[in-house]
């Protein structure tokens, strides 16, 4: 396995708005997204109840054959992909989740480590749409661009990166992804202890997570991930994992969509920087005041006989 190959902590874990701004939202103490708190809330406000919805693949069902066939699209996207969005509609609905983005279901839920119910589903909704999107016929190839030179310069090579890629993918145990994020920052989330925090900031990395896990809960930009869970390959593969994830990279990723991620990921990245500089400025502002404050108050205490 790659340095750069890290496993999804399986400590107990923390959650709470990251200190470089922008955080993640935080279940309040005692939630359990219950019925009453949504029925306490209908007194004062309106309900917005909005179902989630399976987003279909951006492609025909066949279109990525003959390297992933459109018997295993129907299976996996068809049954596997829709049950899980059924699943959660049914586990938040009239709940104080009901709502509200699915980003914000599986930040709440995942509860710092203990896992509320719905997690697991949200997080394979969220997971299974942008592993589709990853992916386009006539795919695989090799990135251009800032996506090449960042890659050239995080991980050595372009083929240096896909060893430790397919590594991660094929040693990941049991079910669960490979990912390629964007990690901006080294700070902890408090939802999350981050799995490289001795590592610079604003670079690529590659980890792996179990199950329904993805790098939002370490507050890291996703960029291309894969399925590693066996129905994602089983009827064109059988066990043939490391075949399945050669084919993945080599004919299948789109690296236009990977790059397009990352633009959105840097620009975020700076935003969010440029806000906690206005924070830090106000701030300092405000401890000026204050000191100003405290020192006019002193010297008008001397002037007393």
């Amino acid at each position: 396995m790659g340095e750069r190959a890290l496993l999804c902590p399986s400590l107990p874990l923390s959650f709470a708005p990251s200190s470089r701004g922008g955080g993640l939202p935080v279940a309040s103490p005692g939630s359990k997204f219950s019925n009453h708190t949504r029925k306490d809330a209908r007194k004062q406000f309106f309900t917005i109840n909005s179902k989630l919805e399976l987003k279909p693949p951006p492609y025909p069902l066949n279109g990525l054959e003959p390297y992933m066939s459109s018997i295993t699209l129907e299976y996996h996207w068809g049954k596997h992909h829709r049950s899980y969005v059924e699943n959660l509609n049914k586990q938040i609905d009239g709940t104080d989740l009901d709502g509200r983005t699915l980003e914000d279901i599986i930040a709440v839920t995942y509860n710092k480590g203990d896992l509320l119910p719905p997690f697991n589903n949200a997080g394979q909704v969220w997971n299974h749409t942008f592993f589709w999107e990853s992916m386009k016929p006539g795919g695989g190839g090799k990135p251009t661009g800032k996506l090449l030179k960042l890659i050239e310069r995080d991980f050595g090579s372009f083929d240096r990166f896909l060893k430790e890629f397919k590594s991660a993918a094929s040693t990941q145990f049991g079910s669960g992804w490979a990912w390629l994020a964007y990690k901006a920052n080294r700070l902890n989330v408090e939802n999350a202890i981050n799995p490289q925090p001795n590592e610079e900031d604003k670079k690529l990395v590659i980890v792996k997570s179990p199950n329904a896990v993805n790098p939002l809960v370490w507050d890291y930009s996703p960029l291309l991930t894969i399925d590693v869970w066996e129905h994602a390959y089983y009827l064109d593969f059988e066990n043939r994992r490391s075949d399945y994830i050669s084919t993945f990279m080599e004919k299948l990723v789109s690296w236009d969509v990977v790059s397009s991620r990352l633009e959105a990921a840097i620009a975020r990245a700076e935003e969010r920087e440029r806000e906690e500089d206005a924070r830090g400025q106000e701030q300092d502002r405000d401890s000026a005041e204050d000191e100003k404050a405290a020192q006019m108050s002193h010297g008008e205490n001397e002037e007393e006989p």
